[in-house]
């Protein structure tokens, strides 16, 4: 039912990885984390006591705070070896649920999925798998999969658990086979018509966007957490049809989300990695919205870094808007050198997937760069990065993204911060073949003198004219 890298491994070897696992405080990643998650819950169906015997023994508390999923993972192991406790209802597991903050929106939802295995391990309720077992590393679950799911739970007679269901719902989306459709309409439970009406509305709706300024004159950076310094672009966006369907912890995924609005959560770094994304891995934009805020501070004040949340939003299928593309503009920024870096890697696979759009790039990073949020040195180095890659696309990437970002650099900044930006547009214009003129350069070549400055625009109004 489930193969390829996210197959249930032998007990032997589940206690192996579950023990690597929850010795280190490190992130264990999608794939692995989601592969263990599913196996004990595999395992506690077949045969809990062999799956006790094996686990028992393996330590699950922790004398140093580990990575959430290591968490998450510990308490899963726990709840699978220990005592059933028959007389408690999973059902409850949400009860008394209470929304705290409108950022980690998905951060709920992976909560409450977990929470749910947990509280149906602890009654002793098993299912043979996960329906929310993704069919990939970005997370999403194929449809073909999810109904063959539900197929078997409907044949072994079990109820799915409404936060798994719902998890599984979320990162199945794309472009629907009207044949797996027609399968989806023979299922016969609740579950069933229901994934048959999701299938049939090609999973969540994408919600209309809206791009915000933080209020107020540009000012430079303040410690104080949450302060509004005017110096931030944002995305907001609209409301989210069909909450009702899904459990309560869900509903903060279907609300407006005003990015103005402050809290003391979003600069929390563990709610910006790849999990996240995977938990809603047909909507990064979604994701990039919620967390954008905490992905600008690692820019503008030397915040904590979100390097596997980049990387991961570029690898999604999901449409690439505004907030991802401002979450690549942060990064590219960044003061952490490993967010840099992975935002070369996302600017690149993002290109090379004909997912980047490269003119609302450089309106972005020229916006960012005249309210002073991002560091024209840091951004040149990433470029430079980035044409330094050993791909086409790499070239053509910051190209496409310069030919959009240096006429409005050069009219309304300082030009003399720019020479060795120049320089890098002359190697990507010279490396991607690219023709045609950008008239603030051939202005700007033809004053006399020998700067920095002017003998890089004169390279790069060369290179454009073929010369």
């Amino acid at each position: 039912m489930i193969e390829g890298e996210f197959a249930v491994p032998s007990l032997g070897a589940l206690a192996d990885e579950v023990r690597a696992v929850l010795a280190g405080r490190h992130d264990p990643g999608v794939v692995v984390f989601e592969r263990l998650l599913n196996a004990v819950v595999s395992h506690s169906f077949r045969d809990r006591e062999a799956l006790t015997a094996a686990l028992g023994a393996v330590p699950h508390a922790f004398k140093v705070k580990p990575h959430a999923q290591v968490r998450c993972l510990a308490v899963i192991v726990g709840e699978a070896v220990g005592p059933v406790r028959a007389e408690e209802s999973w059902e409850r597991s949400g009860a008394g649920w209470l929304e705290l903050c409108q950022h980690v929106a998905l951060g709920y939802i992976a909560g409450a999925r977990s929470g749910e295995v947990a509280a149906r391990l602890r009654a002793g309720d098993h299912v043979p798998f996960l329906l929310s077992v993704p069919s990939g590393p970005t997370g999403a679950v194929e449809p073909y999969e999810l109904v063959e799911r539900l197929a078997e739970y409907e044949r072994l007679g079990i109820r799915p658990g409404p936060a798994d269901l719902g998890q599984a719902l979320l990162r199945c989306g794309g472009p629907m086979d009207p044949e797996v459709v027609r399968a989806a309409e023979k299922l016969e439970s609740a579950e069933g018509i229901r994934l048959a009406a999701w299938l049939r509305q090609g999973g969540l709706p994408h919600p209309a966007w809206q791009r915000e300024r933080e209020a107020g004159e540009a000012e430079r950076p303040s410690k104080r957490r949450g302060a509004r310094i005017g110096r931030r672009i944002l995305v907001g966006h609209e409301a989210i049809e069909g909450r009702g369907a899904f459990p309560r912890q869900f509903w903060s995924l279907f609300r407006v989300f005003e990015p103005l609005i402050s809290c003391p959560h979003w600069s929390l770094p563990d709610h910006r990695d790849a999990h996240t994304v995977a938990t809603l891995p047909w909507h990064p934009e979604i994701a990039a919205a919620r967390l954008l805020t905490g992905v600008a501070s690692a820019a503008d004040q030397d915040g904590s870094g979100s390097p596997a949340f980049l990387e991961a939003l570029a690898s999604t299928d999901g449409p690439a808007g505004p907030a991802v593309h401002l979450a690549v503009a942060y990064g590219l920024a960044s003061v952490p050198e490993p967010d840099r870096e992975a935002a070369v890697r996302a600017l690149v696979v993002l290109a090379s997937r004909g997912r980047l759009d490269g003119e609302l790039l450089g309106r972005e990073l020229t916006a960012l760069v005249e309210l002073g949020t991002l560091r024209v040195p840091l951004l040149t180095e990433s470029l430079r990065a980035a044409v330094a890659v050993p791909v086409p696309e790499g070239a053509a990437a910051v190209w496409a993204v310069l030919a959009t970002a240096l006429p409005g650099l050069l009219a309304r900044t300082r030009p003399q911060l720019h020479g060795a930006l120049l320089a890098v547009a002359a190697d990507s214009a010279r490396l991607s073949g690219a023709r045609g003129e950008l008239p603030e350069v051939t202005a700007l070549a033809q004053r006399p003198g020998s700067s920095q400055l002017l003998k890089q625009s004169r390279r790069l109004r060369d290179a454009l004219a073929g010369a």
